[in-house]
C-alpha cells in the first residue's frame, strides 16, 4: 500500500503536516525561504501587529538542558547534558506590516504548493481594535497567505489587552473572529493558551465562531532560574525579570493532555499540535490524540548550523513518519490520527485492586 505524507488540513493541501511554528525560526523572509527549501510543509510567521513592539535589553531565548549525574536544569553549559526546554520573554515581530507584505508576496511566490499561515494579533475591547483585526487580515491575505492563525495566547505580552491576557474572555474570543472572518475568507486557526481551567469552553466559542482549526500549546508562562551563588536569574535585565515561555520537551506531556482534551470534546474539528515535538515519537502522540497538523519551534531553533530552522530536523520527521507508514501499512496519518480518544477516560473508569473500591465515597445500605 502506498503512503503518502501529503495532508489535508483545514481545507489547505500541504505536501507533508510539518509546519515551523510561529517563532524565531519564522521571523524573517530569509529564514522561511530557507525552510521552505529545507523541505516544512508550511510555516507560521512569527505574529505580526500594529503596535509598536521593542524587545527586552537582553537575551531573549534561552535552553535549559539537565544531566543524569547532575540533574537540576539550567542553562549552563555542561558535560553530558541533554536538552530540557526553552524559555522566552521575547515579543511578538518588531518588523512593520507594510515590510512585511513584499515578503509575504515573495514567499508565496517562490513556494507555492507550501503552505503560508500568517500570525496576527492586535488588541481587544474597542471597535478602533476590532479593525485592527480586520486589518491585519486582509492585507496578508492579500498578499498570499492561505491562512491566518490568531495568537490569543502569547503568555508574555506588554499589553493587558493582547495574547493570553484576553484568551479566557469568550465575548473577546468572539468578537475577534467575528471581525476576522467578517474580513477574509481563508482558513482562519485560533492558537489559545494552555494555561486556563476553561480551555474547552474557549475552544467551544472559537469553533463555534468561525475557527476552522485551534493551535495547542503555546508556552507555559514560567520563571527562569536564579543561581544560588550569584544570587542572579539566569537571564534578566538589571537584575529584573518577568514572566516568559516555557517550551520544549518540558512541556510535551502537558501539551498532549490540552490537544486530548480538546480532540476528545470535539472530535470531528481540526488540531494543530504544537509542545515539544522533537522528532517522530512525539509527533506521533499528537497524531494519535486528535492533531492533524504538527508545529516545531525548540527542536529547529536548537538544531546547530541549520540557522535555527531544522534542516535535518525536517528530513528525519519526514524520513521517520514516511517508514512508520510503510511499515505499518498505513497510507496516510489519517488512518491513525485520534485512535488514543477512547482509550483516554476518567480517573473512575480506571480498574483497581479491589472491586469493593467506591470511589472515595463510604459504602451506603
Amino acid at each position: 500500500m502506498p503512503n503518502n505524507l501529503a495532508t489535508n488540513f483545514t481545507g489547505l493541501d500541504f505536501v507533508n503536516p510539518f509546519v515551523l511554528a510561529s517563532a524565531p525560526p519564522t521571523e524573517s523572509k530569509r529564514k522561511i525561504l530557507k525552510a521552505f527549501e529545507s523541505g516544512w510543509g508550511g510555516v507560521v510567521t512569527k505574529t505580526i501587529g500594529l503596535h509598536p513592539v521593542e524587545n527586552v535589553a537582553g537575551p531573549r531565548t534561552i535552553f535549559q538542558r539537565s544531566s543524569e549525574d547532575k540533574p537540576y536544569v539550567s542553562r549552563m553549559k555542561r558535560a553530558d547534558t541533554v536538552s530540557h526546554s526553552s524559555w522566552n520573554w521575547e515579543l511578538i515581530s518588531d518588523q512593520p506590516l507594510e515590510l512585511w507584505l513584499p515578503d509575504l508576496e515573495e514567499i508565496k511566490t517562490t513556494y507555492p504548493d507550501r503552505m503560508l499561515i500568517a500570525s496576527i494579533m492586535a488588541g481587544a475591547g474597542n471597535v478602533e481594535e476590532m479593525s485592527n483585526w480586520r486589518k491585519l487580515a486582509v492585507a496578508c491575505v492579500n498578499a498570499g497567505c492561505d491562512a491566518l492563525e490568531l495568537n490569543l495566547s502569547c503568555p508574555h505580552m506588554d499589553r493587558k489587552d493582547m495574547g493570553a491576557n484576553i484568551a479566557n474572555d469568550e465575548d473577546i474570543i468572539r468578537s475577534i473572529l467575528q471581525a476576522v472572518t467578517s474580513a477574509v475568507s481563508v482558513p482562519i486557526w485560533v492558537k489559545l493558551t494552555p494555561s486556563t481551567s476553561t480551555l474547552v469552553d474557549a475552544a467551544a466559542v472559537a469553533y463555534a465562531s468561525g475557527a476552522a482549526s485551534i493551535s495547542l500549546c503555546n508556552t507555559f508562562p514560567s520563571i527562569p532560574l536564579m543561581d544560588p551563588e550569584t544570587f542572579k536569574f539566569e537571564v534578566e535585565v538589571d537584575g529584573y525579570v518577568t514572566s516568559g515561555g516555557q517550551g520544549g520537551l518540558a512541556i510535551l506531556n502537558q501539551a498532549l493532555q490540552r490537544v486530548s482534551d480538546i480532540s476528545r470534546a470535539f472530535p470531528d474539528k481540526a488540531i494543530s499540535g504544537i509542545g515539544g515535538i522533537k522528532g517522530f515519537h512525539e509527533a506521533f502522540n499528537f497524531i494519535v490524540h486528535g492533531a492533524g497538523n504538527l508545529q516545531v519551534c525548540t527542536a529547529a531553533m536548537e538544531e546547530k548550523g541549520s540557522g535555527g530552522i531544522g534542516v535535518r530536523l525536517i528530513q528525519e520527521l519526514k524520513d521517520d513518519m514516511a517508514e512508520y507508514l510503510e511499515r505499518k501499512g498505513f497510507s496516510s496519518i489519517e488512518e491513525f490520527r485520534g485512535i488514543a480518544r477512547e482509550r483516554i477516560v476518567e480517573h473512575s473508569q480506571i480498574r483497581r485492586k479491589s472491586e469493593a473500591y467506591n470511589g472515595g465515597y463510604e459504602k451506603t445500605a
